[in-house]
């Protein structure tokens, strides 16, 4: 058996701010963790999950919005609108996680892991490797 976890969910957004006013409403959550993440040109508000309903470690809600025309999300957005991005999800070793997919043969869109947007080590799967879904592998925080 394989040990796994959900960490985010993410959601493409056109308008963070409107975004955060919805999600607010949904989660009840009206404090968000809002992160510039200049690496891939976009701002990301986090609703952590409940510790009563599943966390610390329950799936949170990310919320992407592009800060820029040729980001990557923004060209998500032209080409398939507002919606679900991508998910997220916690591995033990990333280094070895990505090692064993790449040996597989499973398409990758970083070999070598970055920092994700709360400082964790991140790496995404392309979605021709996981079903048309794109993948986003975080290493669990120690």
């Amino acid at each position: 058996m394989t040990d796994y976890a959900v960490s985010h969910i993410g959601i493409a957004v056109k308008d963070l701010s409107e975004a955060i006013a919805r999600y607010s409403l949904i989660t009840g959550d009206d404090n968000p963790g809002v992160t510039q993440v200049d690496s891939q040109k976009a701002k990301v508000a986090i609703f952590k999950a409940s510790s009563a309903l599943g966390g610390p470690h329950g799936a949170s809600i990310e919320l992407v919005a592009p800060t820029s025309s040729g980001s990557p999300v923004a060209r998500f957005l032209e080409k398939r609108g507002e919606g679900l991005h991508h998910v997220c999800l916690y591995v033990e070793d990333i280094e070895q996680k990505l090692a064993e997919l790449k040996a597989a043969g499973v398409r990758l869109i970083d070999e070598t892991p970055r920092s994700g947007a709360e400082g964790n080590k991140i790496a995404f799967v392309h979605p021709s490797g996981s079903s048309g879904v794109l993948i986003e592998l975080e290493e669990m925080p120690k």
